[in-house]
């Protein structure tokens, strides 16, 4: 792995776990009987198998802490926060803070993205 895309890992994993604990303090807002509680959660877990990917890219080895199940859930998740990122970032301002943040979640999310369905797709070939 080159020292570039080790750098861009590294950023998204940041990026990544700082969804993560946003996310959570979200989620501390809403009933559990509540649909936001329930997307809150589904996002966490779809975020946190992103993390776990990263990290093995990252260590180059074998250990996985997801299953196909969780590569599965996540897709979904990841690209409804791309979207929706996108769509924050085209309606504030360039050069503020919030459009800097959605940029950031978004080069991480673009990393993701890809790594999720290639190791999804490697996990369904070996199946």
């Amino acid at each position: 792995m080159n020292d570039d895309t080790k750098q861009n890992l590294e950023e998204a994993l940041r990026v990544i776990t700082s969804m993560i604990h946003r996310s959570q303090k979200a989620q501390e807002k809403f009933s559990q009987a509540t649909p936001q509680y329930t997307l809150q959660k589904n996002r966490i877990r779809a975020l946190d198998t992103a993390s776990a990917l990263i990290k093995k890219e990252l260590s180059e080895n074998d250990i996985t802490e997801y299953t196909k199940e969780d590569l599965e859930a996540a897709v979904k998740p990841i690209a409804s926060l791309i979207d929706k990122s996108e769509k924050a970032r085209n309606k504030v301002k360039q050069g503020t803070w919030q459009h800097t943040m959605l940029g950031n979640h978004l080069k991480a999310l673009y990393i993701v993205s890809p790594l999720l369905t290639k190791v999804l797709h490697e996990m369904t070939r070996e199946s």
